[in-house]
C-alpha cells in the first residue's frame, strides 16, 4: 500500500512538471498573490515562504502540508503582520489528528489593504468622493500523513475570496507536497503550490492564472553545533526570473554603449534568483535566533545608490511557560521593513495542567 502511494505521489509531480510551462506565472502576471506572503515570523526570518523543517511547528504546515503531524494535535498558531502603509495581514491555524484519516490543519488567511479615497484618473480628489476598501481571504484545509519513518505526504485545499472596491473574484487551489526525513536530521521537501483557477473573475471574460510555483526545500541540523541551515529553491518551473530593468544597465562613460554581462555572470544571476538561504541558531529549546537572505528580493528591490540590508531578514523565538513567541523583520526596501509577530500554544497543555 505504501509503495502504491509513493508511485501516485511521483506521478503527480511528474504531471505537474509537464504542465509547468503552461501554468507557471511570476511577478505581476497572476492573481491572489497574497497566497505567497510569508505566514509566520520564523518563515520570514529565514528569507522565504517555505521551509523544510520537521519539528512540529504548525505554521510550517501551511507552506508544506507534508509536515502536518500528530504532534501538532490541538495546536493553535496566531500570526500578525504590520505590512506597508495601512496594509496588514494575518493567519490563524488549528490542528487536529484522527487515528485513521490522518492529521489536519485548518487556517484562515486574510489581507486587508486599508481604506482609499476615490480620485479621478489624474489623481485629483473629488469633493465628497467617498472611500473604498480592499481585502482578500483564504480558507485552507491541510492534510498530512506519515508513510513510514522516512517519507511523508500532504495537501492543502484553498477556497479564495478577493474584494477590491466593487470588483470580486473567487477561486479554488490545492498544494501537494512530499518530504524525506533522514535519520541524520536532514530533511528534503518538494512542494507544488497554488494549482487551481478562478471560478469567478473581477471582470467578465478576464480569467487570470494563480501564482503556481514548484519549490524544493532542504534543511539540516548540524551534529555538533546547535545550528540548522535551510536552503530553498523557488520557481523551479521557470528558469529565467529576470526582467528588463534600465537601471541595471552599465553604460560605458566614453562610448555611451551599454555594457553586456558576461555569460558566466548572466548564468549566476539567473541561478541565484531561485535560491533563498537561512540559518537558525538554537542554543536551547526555549530560544532561537534566525537569519535569512533572499537574492531575488535584493536584486528587484534595491536602490543602486544605497543597497542597505534589502533582501536580508532576521528574527528570534522564545518560549515562556506554555506559549511560543516569535518575531521577525524583513528588509524589502529602504522605505521600511514589515514587522511580524506570532504566538503559538497547545490546548492539550492547559487540559493537562487542570487535572
Amino acid at each position: 500500500m505504501v509503495q502504491k502511494i509513493r508511485i501516485v505521489v511521483l506521478l503527480t509531480f511528474v504531471f505537474i512538471v509537464q504542465i509547468a510551462d503552461v501554468k507557471s506565472q511570476v511577478g505581476g502576471n497572476s492573481t491572489y498573490r497574497f497566497l505567497n506572503l510569508p505566514n509566520s515570523p520564523r518563515v520570514a526570518a529565514l528569507g522565504g515562504n517555505f521551509i523544510a523543517v520537521a519539528d512540529n511547528d504548525l505554521s510550517v504546515g501551511l507552506n508544506n502540508p507534508s509536515m502536518i503531524s500528530p504532534e501538532m494535535h490541538n495546536g493553535i498558531s496566531l500570526n500578525y503582520v504590520d505590512y506597508f502603509s495601512d496594509i496588514n495581514y494575518g493567519f490563524a491555524s488549528y490542528s487536529r489528528t484522527f487515528d485513521k484519516a490522518g492529521s489536519f490543519a485548518a487556517t484562515v488567511q486574510y489581507l486587508n489593504y486599508g481604506t482609499f479615497t476615490y480620485a479621478d484618473e489624474t489623481g485629483i480628489l473629488e469633493e465628497n468622493a467617498g472611500e473604498f476598501t480592499g481585502s482578500e481571504l483564504a480558507m485552507v484545509i491541510g492534510w498530512g500523513r506519515r508513510l513510514d519513518s522516512l517519507f511523508s505526504i500532504g495537501a492543502n485545499f484553498k477556497a479564495i475570496s478577493s474584494t477590491l472596491e466593487t470588483y470580486n473574484s473567487f477561486g479554488l487551489a490545492v498544494d501537494v507536497a512530499g518530504s524525506y526525513h533522514a535519520r541524520s536530521g536532514f530533511t528534503a521537501s518538494l512542494v507544488a503550490r497554488n494549482i487551481g483557477s478562478q471560478l469567478s473573475t473581477y471582470t467578465p471574460g478576464n480569467n487570470e492564472p494563480l501564482p503556481f510555483e514548484i519549490q524544493l526545500g532542504l534543511s539540516k541540523r548540524l551534529k555538533h553545533l546547535p545550528f540548522r541551515y535551510s536552503i530553498l529553491f523557488t520557481n523551479l518551473q521557470k528558469w529565467d526570473l529576470t526582467y528588463d530593468d534600465p537601471n541595471e544597465e552599465e553604460v560605458d562613460p566614453f562610448t555611451g554603449e551599454v555594457k553586456e554581462k558576461s555569460k558566466a555572470g548572466e548564468f549566476a544571476d539567473k541561478a541565484f534568483r531561485h535560491v533563498v538561504i537561512g540559518g537558525e541558531f538554537v542554543p536551547s529549546k526555549n530560544f532561537s535566533f534566525r537569519l535569512g537572505y533572499n537574492y531575488q528580493r535584493r536584486q528587484e528591490m534595491k536602490i543602486d545608490s544605497k543597497h542597505g540590508t534589502v533582501g536580508f531578514s532576521w528574527g528570534f523565538g522564545f518560549r515562556v511557560s506554555k506559549f511560543n513567541f516569535n518575531y521577525a523583520r524583513s528588509a524589502y526596501h529602504l522605505t521600511g521593513s514589515p514587522n511580524m509577530l506570532s504566538i503559538a500554544f497547545n490546548l492539550s497543555d492547559f487540559a493537562s495542567a487542570g487535572r
